[in-house]
């Protein structure tokens, strides 16, 4: 069932969002939470932030990420998948404004975010769901996309059910219910998306 409080404070903050009500999970969407120019504005300055490219486990073995991350947040933040513990990187005043300004229009508390960094179409995220212990039941996620425009994959874990959505540039998905416990979700390969996209993920971690 929709959760009504949570439908209520986003119609009053943020009116102009898509719903999708969807077996186990809530998904609201703000195509244009950022406008362009204020969307184009912070993504020149994320190239300077001190960006990673971890190994994570996978299938028993290591790999190297194909893509850019940081993890950042308050200091309590720390962060484990995959079979690595991640420290979180003291808050950039950019991001810690863009952070405080989504939990006001969100009528939220998150307090870390990772910071993904495509350099084109061929980088991805395979299927998985954010569903790490640290993130308690239930987590809400909020995902920012900044630059190419890129589909968004969502798997219905037991029923294979699909939704593609098209993310566009500035634009706020909220993936919220038990979606992190019920769906999966990726970000494929696309030969067309020529250009670079960062994708800001929030969520809270409990002191």
């Amino acid at each position: 069932m929709p959760d009504p409080t949570l439908q209520d404070n986003l119609s009053r903050v943020a009116p102009t969002a898509q719903y999708f009500q969807l077996p186990n999970a809530e998904l609201y969407y703000w195509p244009q939470f950022l406008t362009e120019p204020a969307a184009e504005a912070l993504m020149a300055t994320l190239p300077a932030l001190p960006w990673q490219q971890p190994e994570i486990m996978m299938f028993g073995r290591k790999i190297v990420i194909p893509r850019q991350q940081l993890w950042m947040g308050d200091s309590h933040c720390s962060y484990r998948y995959s079979g690595v513990t991640f420290q979180p990187e003291p808050w950039h005043a950019e991001i810690w404004q863009l952070t405080q300004q989504i939990n006001q229009a969100l009528q939220q508390r998150f307090n870390c975010v990772l910071l993904n960094w495509y350099r084109d179409g061929s980088q991805a995220m395979g299927w998985h769901s954010d569903d790490e212990p640290e993130l308690g039941d239930a987590p809400q996620i909020a995902s920012l996309s900044l630059g190419q425009y890129r589909r968004f994959d969502l798997r219905h874990r037991q029923t294979q059910t699909q939704l593609q959505l098209e993310l566009a540039n500035g634009s706020l998905l909220l993936m919220a219910g038990e979606c992190q416990q019920y769906w999966q979700h990726r970000l494929p390969k696309q030969a067309a998306a020529s250009a670079q996209r960062f994708n800001l993920t929030f969520r809270y971690i409990a002191p």
